[in-house]
């Protein structure tokens, strides 16, 4: 099976320069726990609820004067559409990171692969052996 078949589609993203509780205020609206982030027509980074909270709040730092890029997670681990699930779900669990900003030949974001995504369409071993991975820094 191909990402593209797995993924969820309509990923919206948000500059470095975008206002923290704006990103905030997307992650409700879109019902999501990330935001890629990108800069010059290029993917520069991602923010995750988590982000938010463990380098923005919990540092002290007031929500108002953050933007994207004081708490976004630099480097971004991605894969292709036209990738087998199987080799997303190995760079899931290598760089154990929940979800996968998906871009197609032109390098263009066309999608976002989740856990949520393995859950309802990948073989439970395989969605099992995924979430034990991913959370293995945990335990």
């Amino acid at each position: 099976m191909k990402v593209k078949q797995v993924m969820h589609k309509g990923v919206t993203w948000m500059t470095p320069e975008t206002a923290l509780a704006d990103v905030a205020r997307q992650m409700k609206r879109k019902d999501v726990g990330a935001i890629p982030v990108g800069k010059n027509d290029r993917l520069v980074g991602m923010v995750t609820d988590r982000d938010i909270v463990c380098r923005g709040l919990a540092n002290g730092k007031t929500n108002r004067k953050l933007s994207a890029g004081d708490v976004m997670t630099k480097g971004i681990v991605y894969c292709r559409a036209d990738d087998d699930v199987t080799q997303a779900l190995r760079i899931m669990k290598a760089k154990k990171v929940r979800r996968l900003p998906v871009i197609d030949a032109k390098k263009r974001m066309v999608g976002m692969l989740s856990l949520g995504d393995i859950a309802r369409k990948v073989a439970k071993p395989q969605c099992a052996d995924m979430v034990r991975s991913v959370s293995a820094h945990h335990a």
